[in-house]
Order: C-alpha cells, then sequence, then structure tokens
C-alpha cells in the first residue's frame, strides 16, 4: 500500500511538473525553437565558472551538514557522509524538490548509524539554516536594491517568507509557542505528527548550547546563500542578458525558497513560472528568463548524476559485500 501511495504521489508531481511547463509555453507565447537557439549559443566560458561556482555552494552544504552530524555526536567515515549526500543530491531531482533528496540520506545515514532520531535533526536543521542564510541574504539585497524593485508582489514575498522562518524558529526554540502548536495536534490521527514534532523539538534543544557551532554553521549558509545568486548571473551572461546583479541576489533565494515547496519533481515547471514572472520586474524578455531557468536546472540535473554514479556504485559495493 505504502508503495502504491509513493508512485501516485510521483505520477500526481510528474504531473504538475508537465502541466505547469505546458502552461508556461502557452500562456506566455514562447517560441520552442527561438528557447533552443537561444540555449545553442550560450557563452560557454560563463557557464562553466557559473558551474563551478554551482558546485561550490554543494561543497559548503555538504562541510555545514557534516558539521551538525559532528555537534549531534554521529560518527560516520568520510565516504559514507559523501555517499548519503550524493544519494540526497541524486534523488532531489526526481523527487519533490529538495525535500525528496533529504529524505534519502536521512535514511541512508540512519540505517548506517541506528540514529534516526539525531540524523533526522541534523538534515532538518540543515535545511533550516541555509533558510535562515537565505533571509539573511534577501533582506539586505532588497534594501540595497529598492530603488531598483519597487513591488508589492516582491515585498510581500519578502513578508511571507520572512514570517515562516519567525513561526518556525518559534515553534522549535521557543517552549510557549511549542505547547500551544502540540495542543492544536491533540485531534484524532495527529498522533504520529504530534511525536514526531516532539521528538525533533528535543533532539534540536540539545543544540541550543553549541553557540559556536551554530554560529559558524550560519556563516556557511549566509555564504552558501550569497554566492549561489551568482552562478545565475553567470547563466544570465551567457544568454547576453545584462541587469543589475542585486536583481539576482533579490530574486533568487525567493525562488528558491517557494521551489522547496513539495510539489512538483524537483521544482521543475514551478521554477521555470517563478523565473518569468520575477525577473519581468527587471524587464528580461520571457524566453530567456525561461531559458534561465532551465540551465540553472540543468546544472542540478548534471551534478545530481554525478551524485547517482557515486550513491549507485557505494551501494552495489555493499551488495557484493554482503555476498
Amino acid at each position: 500500500m505504502k508503495k502504491i501511495k509513493s508512485f501516485i504521489s510521483l505520477i500526481l508531481r510528474l504531473t504538475v511538473s508537465a502541466a505547469l511547463l505546458v502552461l508556461l509555453f502557452k500562456f506566455n507565447h514562447i517560441d520552442l525553437s527561438a528557447l533552443m537557439a537561444d540555449l545553442k549559443k550560450a557563452d560557454k566560458l560563463f557557464l562553466i565558472i557559473g558551474f563551478l561556482i554551482f558546485i561550490l555552494t554543494y561543497f559548503l552544504g555538504f562541510l555545514r551538514w557534516q558539521m551538525l552530524l559532528k555537534s549531534a555526536g554521529i560518527t560516520a567515515s568520510l565516504k559514507k557522509l559523501v555517499v548519503s549526500f550524493s544519494g540526497g543530491v541524486f534523488f532531489s531531482i526526481f523527487l519533490p524538490s529538495t525535500i525528496g533528496g533529504d529524505i534519502v540520506r536521512t535514511a541512508d545515514l540512519a540505517e548506517h548509524t541506528r540514529k534516526t532520531k539525531e540524523v533526522i535533526a541534523s538534515v532538518f536543521l540543515d535545511r533550516l539554516s541555509g533558510y535562515v542564510g537565505l533571509v539573511i541574504v534577501i533582506i539586505p539585497a532588497f534594501l540595497l536594491g529598492g530603488s531598483l524593485v519597487r513591488d508589492r508582489f516582491v515585498f510581500m514575498s519578502l513578508a511571507a517568507i520572512a514570517s515562516l522562518l519567525i513561526l518556525v524558529l518559534l515553534v522549535l526554540f521557543n517552549n510557549f509557542f511549542y505547547l500551544k502548536i502540540s495542543g492544536f495536534l491533540s485531534a484524532p490521527g495527529a498522533g504520529r505528527i504530534k511525536d514526531a514534532l516532539k521528538n525533533l523539538h528535543n533532539e534540536i534543544h540539545s543544540f541550543r548550547s553549541r553557540k559556536e557551532m551554530i554560529f559558524n554553521n550560519l556563516i556557511l549558509s549566509f555564504i552558501i546563500q550569497l554566492i549561489s545568486p551568482i552562478s545565475v548571473y553567470f547563466i544570465g551572461l551567457a544568454l547576453g542578458v545584462k541587469i543589475n546583479i542585486i536583481y539576482y541576489f533579490i530574486f533568487l533565494p525567493i525562488i528558491g525558497a517557494v521551489t522547496l515547496l513539495p510539489i512538483s519533481i524537483g521544482g521543475l515547471g514551478l521554477r521555470e513560472y517563478l523565473f518569468v514572472i520575477y525577473f519581468a520586474k527587471a524587464a528580461v524578455a520571457k524566453q530567456l528568463a525561461v531559458a534561465m531557468s532551465l540551465l540553472s536546472f540543468s546544472f542540478i540535473v548534471l551534478y545530481g548524476a554525478i551524485g547517482g554514479l557515486i550513491y549507485v556504485l557505494a551501494v552495489h559495493h555493499r551488495r557484493l559485500q554482503r555476498n
């Protein structure tokens, strides 16, 4: 039954991705042949620079997760951590947003360490730390670029992202709000959710005394979120898009936050729609915005393929050892 539900969920998200792409091309009158021409004539040097910067964000992300695991007392070899992290990167392409990849790396490492609660807490904090870094980048970027982006929709997007972060932090780190939320989860059928929240709350509280680790973790998150838009900036240059870089620091964090929603496969379709909506505010043609998004997604696929190769070879090696 569980496998059937997972299969149905996969089909639904594939349908959502396909539907979003069809609607995007149909209602925005995007010429597919012209789009392909733009992709083919993209400057290869700028794309290589963008990809190298993109890889750097994943390397720093791995270091951030490793820091949390060490603080949680989880000991595993570097090889095992690389394999689990690579598996998460690979499966995030096919599963709903980055959350699907997080589930894979959690399950893989938890099976190896037998510390499921601690691993779950480390992965959640890793994602939360990235979200905090995202907000830290976008707020000053919006303040600096206020004269460029005088748009209520962008401001509302920023407010929603910051409000969600504040709510999550209060529930996880403030006992008063945690107890209030727990009270709402007393309805029949909510027991598993309440237990999961309780375990996560307890595990995360164990990190509160490690202030130096938290500070270093947030610094890494800030750097990751700071250089991630630069990767897309070089994609834009490769396509001949010449706009102020501050637009990337404002729009990319918002797009990244929204594509965390597990409604499509790897954010495909949703990401392209968001690129069109937000970069139109910087006078970027819809066709070029879609091209930027697709090239950005190609970076994810390429790096994910490398991660998948590492993961599959490691799994095959483990099976040979068992036999």
